[in-house]
């Protein structure tokens, strides 16, 4: 199978990635690497240019000044751009099967007689008004968002997405049908093959105490930092001695710098010492703490998973279909206060026993339904079936099934914002 991957970034040099998006570019290498592991030749169709237009920067401006959020990606001449590069590429190809790995918006216009597939963790119209910077949206914005991702949608003959609320706010938003959409859970961005003997040591070389909670993310206010201060504050308070590492951006506090807080900034992991660093920090920690606000699927979990090491997140988003209680951690109301947080943390600490099971059942859960190893099987089958069949609208084979994700996650709740901003967009709503 030879597949034409269409990327606006460049997946094979992670020099040139932005920290803001090295987890969506790092998931496009993955999953390309994964596509390559499985046999498929890939035809590289970017990194795709895009049009500069000065009247963007113009209406940024008067935007802002009117209080509002513009996203000029979502211009009409962004998307029919990239489907000329795309065409024009696609036109000397080979290729059995287009596929992107990022939003939609490079798919909107393109004409192509391939099958077509869109592989994200959410759609963009999913993350209106939940991440800060689709937050507020000036109606023009909004309207040719949705506009344009349904236009993509429309080409699309495979979604795959990352959890059942993408899934279920995809058909919420857009009435896209059940039989275009699977589910696959992301893997690690980087992580290490590590084996069950060499887990199992990980796991009982970790010590009893202090506790150390480890966080992970370069935005500390939407990831959930103040909260993760306060569980490790109230942790200490209450007599259990408590580190908080954060890892990523620089914790924020008022008054004297708490003793319990370490901050490592910024880890490159392109580099040798950045990596070893990292994985020294996953092995010794005892929890990755995530409260995070916003978050489409949580690929800080599977890293942490990886390495043995449980997570207590918020359940916002896709972390539902991920994190399972008592198996890799687990996930709290996005209510949950601090002391939700420190009981639970605790409870397990006081009966190591138990937190050493819990850190091995992280591993395993990781192994079996996280990893990228996993997912390939399911993706290589899904996208066969495509090209035999030929254009690939033909039943799903999971039935009526189709928004159960690779495991069983029988603590899962699906939310959806979204829902009730836009609840019948695929059938005649007008903005």
């Amino acid at each position: 199978m030879k597949i034409a991957y269409a990327t606006t970034y460049d997946v094979r040099d992670r020099a040139t990635w932005p920290r803001r998006h090295l987890g969506l570019y790092g998931a496009g290498q993955k999953i390309a690497d994964l596509l390559q592991n499985a046999g498929a030749e890939l035809e590289f169709l970017g990194p795709l240019t895009r049009r500069k237009v000065p009247i963007t920067r113009l209406k940024w401006l008067v935007y802002q000044r009117l209080g509002k959020s513009y996203y000029s990606p979502v211009e009409p001449w962004v998307a029919s751009y990239y489907a000329r590069q795309l065409e024009a590429q696609l036109a000397r190809s080979k290729a059995d099967l287009l596929l992107c790995p990022e939003n939609a918006i490079p798919l909107a216009r393109v004409r192509t007689a391939l099958p077509v597939v869109l592989w994200t963790d959410a759609l963009l119209g999913s993350l209106v008004d939940f991440y800060p910077y689709l937050t507020n949206l000036c109606l023009e914005t909004r309207r040719r968002l949705h506009v344009t991702e349904k236009a993509a949608l429309e080409r699309c003959d495979r979604v795959i997405l990352t959890s059942q609320w993408a899934a279920q706010s995809a058909m919420d938003l857009y009435g896209l049908p059940a039989d275009k959409i699977r589910i696959i859970p992301r893997g690690a961005s980087r992580a290490q093959d590590l084996t069950q003997t060499e887990i199992e040591t990980t796991v009982a070389q970790r010590p009893p105490g202090p506790c150390r909670l480890l966080f992970l993310g370069v935005d500390w206010e939407r990831k959930g930092g103040p909260l993760a201060l306060e569980v490790a504050q109230t942790l200490n308070q209450q007599g259990v001695q408590t580190e908080l590492w954060v890892v990523g951006c620089e914790p924020k506090w008022t008054g004297d710098r708490p003793s319990f807080v370490q901050s490592f900034g910024f880890i490159d992991r392109a580099t040798s010492q950045g990596e070893a660093q990292f994985a020294r920090l996953l092995s010794t920690a005892h929890f990755l703490i995530f409260p995070t606000k916003a978050d489409t699927f949580g690929v800080a979990i599977s890293e942490a998973n990886a390495a043995g090491l449980p997570c207590v997140a918020a359940a916002v988003g896709g972390i539902p279909t991920v994190l399972q209680t008592d198996v890799n951690g687990r996930a709290f109301p996005v209510e949950a206060t601090a002391n939700d947080y420190a009981q639970y943390i605790a409870a397990v600490m006081a009966d190591y026993p138990r937190y050493q099971a819990l850190a091995l059942s992280a591993w395993q859960h990781y192994r079996q339904h996280l990893s990228w190893d996993a997912a390939q099987q399911q993706a290589w089958s899904y996208l066969q079936e495509l090209v035999t069949s030929g254009n690939g609208l033909g039943p799903n084979p999971e039935g009526d099934d189709f928004l159960r994700p690779v495991f069983d996650h029988r603590s899962a709740t699906t939310t959806s914002r979204s829902r009730s901003l836009f609840p019948a967009f695929g059938k005649g709503f007008r903005v």
